[in-house]
């Protein structure tokens, strides 16, 4: 498999449906390790089909999926977002930018 970075669009988007149906799949089963590293790999496939122009350094973002979770980027690197969890400690962290609520 070539790495995500060099893949197109549509293969990305395939990529990640074939990681969802597997999901599916362990979820039915059960296997709740199988479906969150399944899950992270979702998140990190979606990170390469976010439009980076969208965010901006220094700006308060809501997470997706997670209730009142706010993030606070600095800077980007790559695919991931780097800066601090609102009302969290102050150490800084990296989070796929498909964790970022854009709109």
């Amino acid at each position: 498999m070539a790495s995500l970075n060099s893949m197109t669009r549509r293969e990305i988007e395939s990529y990640i449906a074939e990681k969802r149906e597997k999901m599916r799949k362990a979820e039915m089963m059960g296997v709740e390790n199988e479906y969150r590293v399944l899950e992270r790999q979702v998140i990190i496939a979606e990170s390469y089909l976010v439009d980076l122009s969208l965010i901006e350094p220094g700006k308060i973002y809501k997470m997706v999926s997670k209730e009142d979770h706010y993030f606070k980027v600095e800077y980007l690197k790559g695919i991931f977002a780097w800066g601090f969890y609102v009302g969290g400690d102050h150490s800084e962290s990296a989070i796929p930018v498909a964790m970022l609520q854009l709109r």
